[in-house]
């Protein structure tokens, strides 16, 4: 482990977890990378603010659906209203911000003119009187919401951009290209938690829009539930502090990279965002962080070797831009080993920590194939997946994910695997399995 971070700003550590040992004619290699930033501080410009801005300086957008079906029932629509007033109280002094209604168009709610506000005790009161005037009607375009989110956020000059985004629909009102080719437009230029209400939305399109844009995707089935969900999300939103961050992976001529994934808190496949970093080396993007622990699992293939070499098989950096435009700013490293050996135990040993993670991203999968199944009327493959995935969450200890599975499967034996589907299951239900499906415990140390 090695921490590059000057001593007034957040520590970022960088920490290794593998077995290092292969047999003879041994190949692939694994580890899980536990990445943690503590302290915070940036304020105190230890930091570069990549993005410009100072350090810990932000800008919020809220994206609010508006769109016919937010009247039914009304209820959807006051707790959309309720809700964004809670995150606009939660905002801290300072914070640059604007409000978003969204329909098959986007139209800008507070403050208007192509700007941000400026948080205090007066924008958030004027924010909050510009929310009762909202109504529902029209139709649902996503991606036009997002678009204006991006001009608005592009015209601050702040080191975090963060985007919420509420939806109660399905996005009717533009193709799935058009709103692919907004998510692209947008990655990497701000974040976006994503939030379903009720249960007319798509789990696909919100959690895509949360992947895309490197944010949280979850479902609120009921309205009540929107002002503490919100309020969550944006506390969540002021709590970060340094924007940008990436992943840096080095490896050696003839290493060929597997895989790069996030696996806690949730899993999120990065190996096809990645970009070159000059040679052999590529990077990840990990967006926004503030005080907290991620953790990534990188598996690479290796030259076959004798027994007793050994070779380091990737370097993995965490990154921050240099906001000057010069080399970008290493906070932490660490190091992926190779060692050859001819000892069985120490070869065929798994590390505990690639192990529960595999476990974790094989619990996703599952569920989600699963899901699939049992939508498309195959009750074998359904019965196997969701079996498998109970088993799954019970040996790691994921109670969270084996509450949202006993309400679709009656668990028999949950060693085993062997459960029954429920005849009859609440459409809340099933879409909270599937928005969730993702998200992982870490391991025990």
């Amino acid at each position: 482990m090695a921490n590059f971070s000057k001593p007034t700003g957040p520590q970022f550590s960088v920490d290794v977890y593998q077995n290092e040992f292969l047999p003879e004619g041994g190949r692939d290699v694994n580890a899980i990378v536990t990445v943690t930033a503590t302290g915070g501080g940036t304020a105190h410009g230890a930091l570069p603010a990549a993005g410009g801005g100072g350090a810990g300086s932000a800008a919020v957008v809220l994206m609010l659906d508006c769109s016919g079906s937010m009247d039914y029932p009304a209820t959807k629509m006051r707790g959309a209203r309720e809700a964004t007033a809670a995150a606009i109280d939660t905002l801290r002094d300072g914070t640059s911000f604007a409000v978003v209604a969204g329909t098959h168009i986007a139209r800008e709610v507070y403050p208007g003119g192509g700007r941000l506000a400026v948080a205090d005790a007066r924008t958030r009161a004027e924010a909050k009187d510009a929310l009762r005037a909202l109504s529902a009607s029209g139709g649902t375009a996503i991606g036009t919401w997002l678009r204006l989110a991006d001009r608005l956020l592009s015209s601050a000059d702040a080191a975090i951009r963060h985007g919420i985004l509420l939806t109660d629909g399905r996005n009717e009102h533009e193709s799935p290209e058009d709103l692919r080719a907004a998510l692209d437009a947008c990655a990497g230029r701000f974040t976006c938690d994503a939030r379903g209400v009720g249960t007319d939305w798509e789990v696909e399109e919100v959690r895509g829009i949360a992947s895309a844009l490197l944010g949280t995707a979850d479902i609120v089935a009921d309205p009540a539930g929107l002002a503490a969900d919100f309020t969550t999300m944006m506390e969540g939103a002021m709590g970060k502090e340094v924007a940008d961050v990436a992943l840096r992976l080095w490896t050696p001529v003839g290493v060929e990279i597997g895989f790069v994934k996030q696996v806690a808190p949730t899993v999120e496949d990065l190996s096809g965002r990645r970009t070159e970093a000059g040679p052999r080396a590529g990077d990840y993007p990990t967006g926004s962080w503030g005080d907290e622990s991620r953790d990534y699992h990188v598996s690479v293939r290796v030259p076959q070797a004798a027994v007793g070499q050994e070779m380091l098989a990737a370097r993995v950096s965490l990154i921050v831009p240099d906001p000057a435009g010069g080399a970008p700013v290493t906070l932490s490293q660490g190091l992926v080993r190779a060692v050859w050996t001819d000892d069985m135990v120490m070869s065929t040993a798994i590390n505990a920590q690639v192990a529960h993670y595999t476990g974790q991203a094989e619990l996703a999968d599952a569920i989600q194939q699963g899901m699939d199944a049992r939508k498309s009327g195959d009750h074998d493959g359904a019965t196997a997946k969701l079996g498998r995935a109970v088993q799954l969450a019970a040996a790691s200890g994921n109670a969270d994910t084996a509450k949202l599975l006993s309400k679709v499967v009656d668990v028999v034996d949950a060693a085993t695997g062997t459960v029954r589907l429920k005849a009859k299951v609440a459409e809340a239900d099933e879409m909270t399995l599937e928005t969730r499906s993702t998200k992982t415990v870490r391991v025990k140390k």
